[in-house]
């Protein structure tokens, strides 16, 4: 019977060519891959959910995707697919949505709601025409839109990023002043700025429409790092362009008006008691377009000193990208620039495969559970007397700094590197700049057997290093630099830094801001799958993570989620299934003004908080939150009790189990199904403290209650209730069988694999392949023996 492959084949490539489409360079992929496929964690391992593919895209141009289309199998009715279609259109951003069976099509027109039945596609001109008679704006903008995108080393637009630049272009050249483009971090915002900006020179735009000249454009930040990486990096193609390098940054007083490619941050750009401003060095109309990364840090409010220089160019377009929705902290950066034309959030980089999901552990030290009071007339460190008041998490290293609880965490970390992976990199967030020394020192000591092979293991990274830091985060950032491992920090590396490998985000400090907390998250975000980062941990010590994940403003639920009770010695005293946390505290911002890393003044000095050297601190428990593969939240349940309801969900009873287990194939299928709903076989033996169990065992215990047993346990059943099956064997064919369930005893089911285990010992005492067949009598009756063999054992 004909399949799909064979309607796409036969009949739809030929309709598809009879329209034009062929005459076009690119202008269809067929089998288009359009995500990479959610990745589930599974133990320490991971699997992938099968990516979204469509059967044919179809483009305009090269960059400019127009149609998608789902074939379906000739015997079926064209409308099966339509669902599909219209998924993938909307989902890509296209206008029109085709289902075929090879014999009709239907189309459905995004533009209008109407859906139609046709004999035969419609051409690419065609299709151009009815969007530029819906858009009218798009027809005196045509080609520059259409112009190609720069394409380098195979690095080509995800479909989002495509959609972005699309969006963006268009809005510019139809002259849309304010343009805002949401995306989250680690999903490519500095490479669409490239795209946008590439598209526009190679164009020859400019918002006078003056011929034949180059748009002048600036990109501009709050952080050198995040202009100097662009500019390098993202930005370096231009460097190679026609005419010379169009890029320049304005810095030091430097002054150039001979430039097209500018880059600048705020402070270089704004005046201050000792010079003027130098942005006034360039005429209001000097830029045609303005990008402003990460526009939600400071400069579209209304009183910030930063917005002068926006203000100040009126005859440009100003282009905001940002990594965080709308919320209550950044609502003047969407009333600056107004709704975003595209918004890509974490929850749907996560869905696709594209970002790496995260197992979230919560945990509570006794004093962040009960909080911490003084003893009666207790001095800290400098002989003050503390005031007498219950201390809570929010206060901790902000009124009171104690010694106790930093190194019980410390400890915890490094417990927790040990379990996992030592050489993790790892990035520790803490209240402020003193705190972040105290950690990286606590840090050093417990890891001292690492520090003395790789002095740098831990480092701060903190305003206060300057280059010395800047240096510190550049080899934590190269994948092919084992050190430094551990980076200690409070505010400076919370937004723009690309750490591709960052396993480990640690919240030693409550984070108050959604749009912060965004920020932080983003650093484990980036998938490195050739490097082995494929999904990463959340240490939360605060609890600012597991209030963030309560909000309705959050789109990125994790994927694990634990909760610890620890001792002062950083153990697990108690785990719990369930906490209740705090609405969010208040308290004044980070790294308030004044001393921060000076501690060891005289002390009459006065001081911030108060320093308290004595005292224990507990670590009490700890919640892991993981997404089950549907993008669910899992609740905070023993991974036993969320087994069981999976493998009930999938298998209405033991005999349907059973059933299902006994042939490799269907086995194969069971394990694949149990697995991607991020069940580890090695996690339950763990748990249930049975390392010699057959999974199978594990499964039925867990769901149905069965009793556990032994594979070897399992083996020998076999051999008692079944004697006169291997009886039935000659006696080297029942050596050999026996051998196998030996096999199986000692490494479980895949032991079962032909012809892998007869190449083993002490099977292969019998011989070479080929004699082995021999015994069997021929090839078929070995493999029917090894099949009954499997039947019959988990019948047992």
């Amino acid at each position: 019977m004909p399949n799909e492959a064979d309607t796409c084949r036969t009949l739809v490539v030929p309709k598809l060519q009879s329209a034009g489409w062929d005459s076009l360079p690119h202008a269809i992929s067929e089998q288009a891959i359009i995500t990479d496929g959610r990745i589930v964690p599974v133990g320490a391992g991971y699997r992938r959910k099968a990516p979204k593919r469509a059967d044919y895209i179809l483009r305009h141009r090269r960059d400019f995707p127009i149609a998608v289309v789902e074939a379906k199998a000739d015997y079926l009715s064209a409308s099966v697919g339509v669902g599909q279609a219209k998924e993938y259109a909307q989902m890509l951003a296209l206008p029109f949505a085709y289902s075929t069976n090879g014999h009709e099509i239907v189309e459905f027109d995004f533009l209008t709601g109407l859906q139609t039945t046709l004999t035969e596609f419609p051409t690419p001109d065609a299709l151009w025409a009815r969007l530029v008679a819906s858009r009218q704006s798009l027809a005196p903008i045509t080609e520059q839109l259409l112009t190609p995108m720069h394409v380098s080393g195979g690095k080509t637009p995800r479909y989002y990023q495509e959609i972005a630049i699309n969006r963006s272009v268009e809005a510019i050249l139809s002259g849309t002043p304010r343009i805002l483009v949401t995306m989250a971090t680690g999903t490519g915002k500095t490479f669409v700025a490239f795209q946008i900006c590439w598209k526009l020179w190679a164009a020859k735009w400019n918002r006078k429409g003056e011929p034949n000249r180059r748009p002048k454009t600036l990109y501009l930040a709050d952080r050198n790092i995040l202009v100097d990486d662009p500019k390098d990096k993202d930005f370096l193609p231009f460097g190679s362009a026609t005419g010379g390098d169009p890029r320049f940054k304005i810095d030091g007083g430097k002054v150039n008006h001979a430039r097209e490619i500018y880059f600048a941050i705020y402070q270089a750009l704004a005046g201050d008691a000792s010079r003027p401003a130098l942005y006034t060095e360039y005429p209001p109309d000097f830029f045609d377009l303005i990008i402003v990364d990460e526009c939600h840090r400071g400069s579209a409010r209304d009183n910030s000193s930063w917005r002068d220089i926006l203000d100040h160019f009126t005859g440009a377009i100003k282009l905001g990208m940002t990594a965080t929705p709308r919320s209550d902290d950044n609502v003047d950066t969407y009333d600056y620039f107004g709704d975003p034309i595209y918004s890509y959030t974490l929850a749907q980089g996560i869905d696709d495969g594209f970002l790496a999901p995260y197992c979230l552990h919560r945990i509570i030290t006794t004093y962040d559970a009960a909080g911490w009071r003084p003893s009666k007339d207790e001095l800290d460190r400098y002989g003050r007397e503390i005031p007498d008041d219950l201390y809570g998490t929010p206060d901790f290293e902000r009124l009171v700094a104690l010694r106790a609880r930093t190194e019980a965490i410390a400890k915890h970390i490094t417990d927790f590197l040990k379990r996992t992976d030592r050489m993790a990199k790892t990035i520790v967030f803490c209240v402020d700049q003193e705190h972040a020394l105290a950690m990286r020192d606590a840090l050093n000591n417990l890891n001292a057997d690492v520090v003395r092979k790789y002095p740098d293991y831990v480092c701060r990274v903190t305003a206060e290093e300057e280059d010395v830091g800047k240096g510190h985060l550049s080899r934590f950032q190269d994948p092919e630099k084992e050190a430094p491992v551990i980076l200690t920090t409070s505010k400076l590396l919370t937004t723009g830094v690309d750490a591709p490998t960052c396993k480990n985000v640690i919240l030693a400090r409550v984070v108050n801001s959604m749009s912060e907390f965004k920020q932080i998250i983003g650093r484990g975000t980036r998938v490195r799958e050739e490097l082995g980062k494929l999904w990463f941990s959340i240490l939360d010590y605060a609890g600012s993570a597991h209030r963030r994940f309560a909000d309705p403003e959050f789109d990125g639920i994790p994927a694990r989620q634990t909760q610890l009770e620890i001792d002062d010695e950083g153990n697990t005293t108690k785990e719990t299934e369930e906490i209740v946390d705090p609405p969010p505290p208040t308290y004044p911002p980070s790294d308030p003004p004044g001393p921060s890393s000076v501690i060891n003044d005289p002390p009459g000095e006065i001081r911030r908080k108060f320093y308290v050297d004595g005292g224990t601190c507990d670590v009490m428990g700890e919640i892991v939150s993981v997404l089950d593969p549907d993008g669910k939240l899992l609740r905070t349940q023993k991974i036993t009790d969320y087994t069981a309801e999976k493998v009930r969900t999938l298998y209405t009873s033991p005999d349907n189990l059973l059933a299902r287990w006994s042939d490799l194939e269907s086995r194969n299928e069971v394990l694949a199904d149990v697995q991607s709903r991020g069940i580890d076989f090695d996690t339950l033996r763990g748990v249930l403290k049975a390392p010699d169990s057959d999974p199978l065992d594990l499964l039925l215990h867990i769901a149905f209650q069965s009793p556990l047993q032994t594979k070897r346990q399992r083996a020998d059943k076999l051999r008692k209730a079944h004697r006169e099956f291997l009886e039935s064997f000659k006696p080297k064919a029942r050596e050999i069988l026996n051998d196998i369930l030996d096999k199986y005893a000692e490494g479980g089911p895949g032991q079962f694999t032909l012809p892998d285990v007869l190449e083993l010992p002490p099977i292969n005492r019998h011989g070479k392949l080929p004699e082995i067949v021999q015994i069997f009598g021929g090839a078929d009756e070995l493999r029917a023996a090894v099949d009954e063999l499997q039947h019959r054992l988990y019948a047992a």
